[in-house]
């Protein structure tokens, strides 16, 4: 490794550190003034994002439609960052919240209150709208972050923090605050995992590689966001007008994102009245179908589906679907196929509902609507650093209150144990 790209992630990561110690004390009001600014900073070089933006999608090759709609930015979307931020600045602060108190047996009074993180790195790739909710969460919940984008969004995310960082040195704000590797040797990533002297907590958002690839590196705790598998289960009391309509949305509103459908199961009582059109549906609208035998007998142009398949996030236009014979056959299939993201059960029957939000292990279950609302925004938490698949310490979409961890503050009047 170059010992110069080594001290420099070094470096960072100990500016980050001296930053944190600052950022936790800092008031509500110093983070939501810096947090409005720097939504009026991004709408008012907003020619600027999407000049950079642009070089960003210019220099692909040969990538899907799916991909380059994750990298791609418009007026519309660089207007859902500022709104994220001005969000955010509207939220309770989460820091300093009093989460229980009690009086023990000795006298003492403990309190468990909430208290950033720390460091915090987060890995990610594609999407540049990231880098703005990251810098925005992280802030107000007394966290530095450091970020290390994708290679294919470096002059978007680039510009993006450079506005950003200039409002936090507007605001007199540590140097440290928020950083951003902007080298793109995947050797410095290598490094920053191993700095557990200085960061806290690494996020990783993307595909499954990198996932992986940081798990098996990282000396530092990792929470997981995890591939999407996601599946909308149509029982056999489902109203199939609800279903096709939840199904449509689930699979079509945004194909390349990690809430999107990418199995549909169907109890097989109703297949044959429910697939016929569902397919034709999908079909018309580009989406390559894989299913299971059953499927295939009901419409002979799907593709027969391998295992692999019920196991594959596409972020694409392509479904997989299998007509299960029961609801507990769509539980187990889910549980053994599926990521632990987001599933759905399209149903009237409230036995059947509850059977499968008990039963299904995962971080948002759901009942008649649609895997797409899973989402920082649309669950009322304004952005989001992602949605976390694992069980420590965070699940589910990870907002102001999941960057934070506790500790404990307790008052004595002279107490020493016996």
């Amino acid at each position: 490794m170059k010992k110069n790209l080594k001290k420099e992630t070094e470096n960072i990561a100990k500016q980050a550190k001296a930053a944190s110690r600052s950022l936790a004390v800092l008031s509500s009001s110093a983070k939501n003034a810096a947090l409005k600014d720097m939504a009026a900073a991004l709408l008012e070089k907003q020619a600027a994002i999407l000049k950079a933006n642009q070089k960003d999608i210019a220099r692909l090759s040969s990538k899907n439609k799916a991909f380059i709609d994750r990298l791609t930015l418009n007026g519309a979307r660089v207007k859902q960052m500022a709104e994220s931020l001005l969000e955010i600045s509207s939220f309770k602060d989460p820091v300093g919240e009093l989460i229980r108190a009690w009086d023990a047996p000795t006298g003492l009074k403990i309190q468990k209150v909430r208290s950033p993180i720390g460091v915090i790195a987060i890995i990610y790739e594609s999407r540049p709208n990231v880098t703005a909710d990251c810098i925005g969460l992280c802030f107000k919940s007394g966290n530095s972050v450091i970020l290390r984008g994708g290679s294919e969004a470096i002059n978007s995310n680039l510009e993006i923090y450079n506005i950003l960082n200039g409002v936090i040195q507007k605001h007199g704000l540590a140097k440290g605050t928020i950083n951003l590797i902007t080298t793109i040797d995947r050797q410095a990533v290598d490094h920053l995992l191993k700095l557990n002297n200085y960061i806290d907590l690494v996020i990783p958002r993307g595909g499954e590689e990198l996932i992986n690839k940081v798990v098996k590196v990282s000396r530092i705790p990792v929470i997981k966001h995890y591939k999407g598998i996601c599946h909308v289960y149509v029982d056999e009391d489902a109203d199939l007008n609800m279903a096709e309509n939840i199904c449509l949305n689930a699979k079509l509103q945004r194909p390349g994102v990690c809430n999107a459908m990418e199995s549909m199961l169907v109890h097989r009582d109703v297949a044959a009245r429910f697939l016929p059109g569902m397919l034709k549906k999908f079909k018309d609208a580009g989406v390559e179908i894989r299913g299971c035998a059953f499927t295939k007998r009901i419409a002979n142009w799907v593709k027969l589906a391998t295992q692999k398949d019920y196991r594959t996030e596409y972020l694409d236009l392509i479904l997989s679907v299998k007509v299960v014979d029961s609801l507990d056959a769509a539980i187990a299939h889910i549980n053994e196929y599926g990521s632990h993201h987001s599933d759905s059960i399209v149903t009237d029957d409230n036995n059947a509902a509850a059977k499968f939000l008990q039963q299904v292990d995962s971080a948002c279950v759901y009942l008649n609507a649609s895997t797409r609302f899973t989402d920082g925004n649309q669950f009322g938490m304004g952005g989001e650093i992602g949605i976390s698949t694992d069980k420590l310490h965070a699940r589910g979409p990870m907002g102001l209150e999941e960057l934070t961890t506790y500790k404990y503050v307790v008052y004595g009047c002279g107490q020493v144990r016996t």
